[in-house]
Parts: structure tokens; sequence; C-alpha cells
């Protein structure tokens, strides 16, 4: 079976297909579908016809839908909504599962910012969804076409174990630091949908060492567990910012990996980039912590105990 549909002009054109038909490609794999691409004689717009079973071109078609739809929308919607896409605090909604939100007002500060903000750098405990918002708005920028690919990436830093010590190869090493992120990505899209833009090149995850060099274009580029970064690695991968990319550094200031902690890029940050335009600061608390409800009482617990006894926290 076939079925076609029409990209009116370049706009959308380079909303369905992306860069170098990369996002075409994805769709390919996810849907096991064969797509072709007849340009109009003006050049302006473009006939894409899908061929497949009926189930899987309906699928198909709904997601290229959705995101002309939403395109459309935010082109239409005033200038006091186009500061962030997003309404009654949902930011992404996956296929089958719950629409992701912000839950609390640091939260949605935090999502405002990152529409807003070529640079986010936030800071909290661990369970305040830093992480996990982070690949939501990126998601979220990609549907929408601001973004053609997601890159999130993590300092690989032992905390009382060596890898020599795990087994396998280099990736296999370095998985398990990476896990995280790969969890939040396959709640929000599904196994195969991760894996249709992860080897379509849309989705990458790696170590930070894979980023020296690169210049990373109309990108959403995530640093994680920026608390052990040091100064260097942190100039390296602010520096990698392409045209039309947007940055967020997510960290957690209690976590510290580093033998000497002072040394954490982190800690410098606000004061480096204080008063940059184009950078926004994001800080969360105990009471933006969206796990267990014992999660903020065992949070509360230790600062106690840090404030009281400073000695034992070094």
């Amino acid at each position: 079976m076939i079925k076609k549909i029409f990209l009116r002009d370049q706009d959308e054109i380079l909303l369905a297909l992306g860069v170098q038909d990369r996002k075409l490609r994805a769709l390919e794999k996810e849907f096991k579908i064969d797509a072709t691409v007849t340009y109009n004689e003006d050049g302006q717009g473009a006939e894409l016809s899908l061929k497949g079973t009926h189930s899987r071109l309906d699928k198909a078609l709904a997601r290229l839908k959705k995101i002309l739809e939403m395109s459309a929308k935010m082109k239409t919607e005033e200038p006091e909504r186009d500061r962030v896409p997003f309404k009654d605090n949902i930011i992404f909604r996956p296929e089958h599962a719950r629409p992701v939100e912000a839950r609390t007002e640091n939260q949605k500060k935090y999502i405002e910012a990152v529409f807003d903000n070529d640079l986010v750098v936030s800071v909290g405990p661990a369970g305040t969804g830093k992480t996990f918002l982070a690949c939501a708005c990126a998601l979220r920028a990609l549907e929408l076409g601001m973004v053609e690919r997601i890159i999130v990436t993590r300092p690989i830093v032992e905390a009382g174990e060596k890898l020599g010590f795990l087994p396998g190869d280099i990736n296999e090493k370095t998985d398990p630091y990476l896990r995280p992120i790969y969890d939040a990505f396959y709640a929000m899209l599904g196994v195969e949908r991760f894996r249709a833009l992860k080897y379509g090149n849309v989705l990458e995850i790696a170590p930070l060492a894979y980023m020296r060099g690169r210049t990373l274009e109309k990108a959403f580029i995530i640093l994680d567990e920026a608390q052990n970064t040091l100064p260097a690695q942190m100039k390296m991968f602010l520096t990698r910012m392409g045209i039309n990319s947007k940055m967020v550094v997510n960290g957690d200031l209690t976590q510290i990996d580093l033998p000497q902690k002072n040394q954490s890029a982190l800690l410098q940050l606000p004061k480096i980039l204080k008063g940059v335009p184009g950078v926004a600061f994001a800080d969360f608390g105990p009471e933006d912590v969206v796990r267990h409800p014992l999660v903020k009482n065992i949070l509360r617990a230790y600062d106690k105990w840090e404030k009281k006894t400073p000695k034992a926290t070094k």
C-alpha cells in the first residue's frame, strides 16, 4: 500500500526529512516502511510517498502530521506564547506513556529557561528531574524542528570502583555510566523508536571525551553529571556549540566524585558566565524531588548532618 503526504515549502521539507534526510531514514527504520520524495518543479514543495502495511503507514503519517501541525501552530501563535512551546506544563507527549510535565515551580522555570536561552546551567540534588526534563525538552525541540539532532554526554568518573574491573570493551565499560540517560529516553520513546533515532544518528549518547574536536550545529546538547568535569573539560564542551544549537549543563554539587572536589568546573561556572547574554542558571532544592517521598527527607537529613559535621564529608 502507498500513501502520500504533501510538503508545502522548504520549512516543511526540512521538518519531515531532516538534514540529509536523516529524519526520513529514521522514520523508515522505526516503522519498517519505504519512502520516496518527489520535489515540485518550482523547488518549493515536495510529495512524500510512503509504502508499507496499512497500520505502519497510518502510524508514520500520524507522526509526520503531528510534527507539521505543531510547527504551523507555533508560527501562528502570538509572540507572547512563542516563548515556551508548551501548554498546561506538558513538555512532551509519549505515544505509550503519560505526558512529561513540570511538577514544581522550579521545574517550570527551568523549562522556560531552556527554551528562552542558548545555554542553561542547572544545579540541584538527585531526583529533581534535571536529566529527565532536559531529555524531554530535547525531544520537544526535535519534534518542532528547532534542532536536527540530540547529543547527550557525561564525564566518565569512577566512584569507588575502577573501569578495569568491568568486563568487555570500552563501549561495554562506559555503558553503565550512560545507563540513566538510556533509561530516560526509553521511558519517553519506547525501545523501537529510541533505536531508530539512535541508528539514524539523530540521537547520540557518548562519554564527554568523545566531544573533543567537534562542532555541533543545530543540535540540542546535554552535559549531565557536570559536577565531575574539570575546568578544561568544561571549556572544551562549551566551545563545541555551533550555529542554531542549545546546551544544557546539569549537575549535583553534593555528588562530586573528583579526587579534589574543589576542582569541579561546576563550582566555577556561575562566576565565569555571570552576566553573559544567552546564559541562564536554574537551581533545584529538596522541594523539587519527584522520586519517592522519602528521598526528600533523606536529602534534608544528610544536609543537616553535613552542616553539623563538615569534616566528615571531606
